[in-house]
């Protein structure tokens, strides 16, 4: 087998300066400084985030509990799905009390969120216990596991 090399043919050629190119630029690389220090090294680098986020803590939580925890007057916005509390502050739009889900703010919203309802009935009242969600159906269990 005999390997011939033609720079005859106009692809050849074409190829082969391409071929040059960049090899060139990946052996000898262009190095370009910038003309400006960006504005926020300028002080120097630091990897600190400007501020820790909030520190989450486990903490058990009962329907009374959880209700300050609505929304109203700029507060934190909890919600609980099947025994799992979400801090939900950062979607205020949505969760908060002019929000889609604003009902469920500072409730146990499992039974609403199985059951793909906004109702009120569907919420379980402050006074009462968590609720077992036993009489769900499978297909709404897994609505309410996403």
């Amino acid at each position: 087998m005999v390997f011939s090399f033609n720079l005859g043919t106009p692809i050849n050629t074409a190829l082969f300066a391409y071929i040059l190119y960049s090899v060139q630029h990946i052996v000898f690389p262009t190095i370009s400084r910038p003309k400006t220090i960006p504005h926020e090294f300028k002080s120097g680098y630091s990897w600190m985030p400007k501020s820790h986020p909030p520190t989450v803590l486990f903490k058990n939580y009962s329907p009374k509990t959880l209700e300050p925890f609505n929304g109203k007057d700029g507060g934190r916005i909890l919600l609980a799905i099947n025994g799992i509390v979400f801090d939900v502050t950062a979607g205020r739009n949505f969760y908060g009390p002019n929000g889609m889900y604003g009902n469920f703010a500072g409730r146990d919203a499992s039974r609403g969120m199985a059951k793909q309802s906004f109702d009120i009935e569907m919420l379980t009242s402050v006074d009462q216990p968590i609720d077992s969600l036993e009489d769900l159906k499978p297909d709404e269990i897994d609505n309410m596991k996403g």
